[in-house]
């Protein structure tokens, strides 16, 4: 923490750390300059040809800067990142009045940080949410409020007969876009405290008129709309990984690997169809049935039936249920109340009853036996009655030939 306090014009550059530490991933570095008078707040670039600019987002930063004016106010926040170029910016005072630059360092910056899961998840999720309408009402109600140029431009497309004019209006409505986008990043809590309703207004009145076209229009249905809608998700999750942490080259390594990964997906699942192939060849079409033994047959009866006697009670608590309607055709009212409150639903007179009748010495198992051996009796007799009646006929047959022989 460092507090420099001055009353004159002066310049102040912050250089930055070259030695990469990766406990500073998520750091920023936050400068605050308060007075009680108005002052000038410029930022000066060392890079005034923006054709310099090593990557695209470099570019665009700097030309945004050109554009930008700077304001006078009493009190300037400003957040420099960890790792990059070095920040200058100069103070100009109208009165002589003193003022306050609070120098502090944030371990962990949380925007930076939801920027960067934000910017996964997005990459990650990017198909499913392209195919999910609450997602594309969402999205279009953002680029609205956000890109009110941009949405515009898109909406009236079918009225712009050449795709070149398209294209050159697209590229001037981003470019507009990003500069309205800066500025408001960078005059937020003057916006809030001084235009709170107008701001509130804005959005309100843009997003409905969002949702309302977006609606009318419907969600996606072609495939190459999907497609494409897919790939702009993706490349602004890259953004968003890019400007959610402090090192470039980290952020770098980080879309590598996830581009990556997601080209690892089509090799694999082409690997795994051909392994489901390959199985249902070698495998044997024989079918082979598995029987239960008669332990297993019983107790897969007892669980069943535990199993429907508790979905039938929790069927009979429900509000849904007909329960005058049963109570009015049911003998025992009583009985099926205390069966649906958890009471078995056999008695134990009507479990005796049934052990006499049916169990180990009952009268029903005698009975049985006692058939089976009368009948094995009677067919015994019949049988011996049948064979003695078929050697009688044998012996008492006579034989054609036997005077011949004789």
């Amino acid at each position: 923490m460092d507090v420099i306090q001055k009353q004159d014009e002066n310049c102040y550059c912050y250089v930055q750390n070259r030695t990469i530490h990766l406990q500073y991933l998520w750091s920023t570095i936050q400068i605050k300059v308060t007075s009680r008078e108005k002052f000038r707040f410029e930022p000066i670039s060392e890079k005034n040809n923006c054709q310099n600019s090593e990557t695209v987002f470099d570019f665009v930063a700097c030309a945004v800067q050109i554009l930008w004016k700077p304001e006078t106010s009493t009190e300037t926040f400003l957040r420099i990142k960890q790792y990059g170029e070095d920040v200058c910016f100069k103070i100009q005072p109208f009165k002589i009045e003193p003022y306050l630059v609070r120098v502090k360092r944030e371990m962990l910056d949380g925007k930076l940080l939801f920027l960067f899961v934000a910017g996964i998840f997005l990459f990650h999720f990017a198909n499913s949410l392209s195919r999910s309408a609450n997602f594309f009402y969402l999205s279009g109600i953002i680029l609205g409020v956000l890109a009110l140029l941009v949405f515009v431009l898109l909406t009236l497309k079918r009225f712009i007969p050449r795709h070149s004019t398209f294209w050159i209006l697209m590229s001037g409505s981003w470019m507009v876009s990003l500069y309205f986008i800066y500025y408001f990043k960078e005059n937020i809590e003057w916006l809030w405290s001084e235009h709170k309703n107008y701001l509130l207004g804005y959005f309100l009145a843009v997003g409905i008129t969002s949702f309302a076209i977006c609606y009318q229009h419907g969600p996606l249905t072609t495939e190459l709309s999907i497609t494409l809608f897919t790939w702009m998700l993706q490349l602004t999750a890259f953004v968003l990984i890019y400007f959610g942490v402090t090192i470039p080259q980290v952020a770098y390594a980080v879309i590598a690997v996830s581009l990556c990964s997601k080209g690892l997906c089509y090799p694999l699942g082409a690997a795994c169809h051909i392994a489901r192939k390959m199985k249902h060849l070698f495998k044997s079409k024989k079918l082979v049935f598995k029987y239960l033994t008669e332990e297993e047959y019983r107790e897969q009866g007892e669980s069943e039936t535990i199993r429907a006697l508790e979905e039938l009670r929790s069927f009979c608590r429900s509000p849904d249920f007909p329960s005058w309607i049963a109570v009015s055709k049911l003998q025992a009212p009583h009985r099926f109340a205390a069966f649906v409150l958890g009471s078995p639903h056999v008695s134990l007179a009507e479990t005796k009853a049934h052990e006499e009748q049916y169990g180990i010495g009952s009268f029903f198992l005698e009975e049985q036996l006692f058939e089976t051996r009368a009948q094995s009796e009677q067919d015994e007799p019949a049988n011996e009655e049948d064979e003695e009646n078929e050697n009688e006929t044998h012996t008492q047959m006579p034989f054609p030939y036997a005077n011949e022989l004789l």
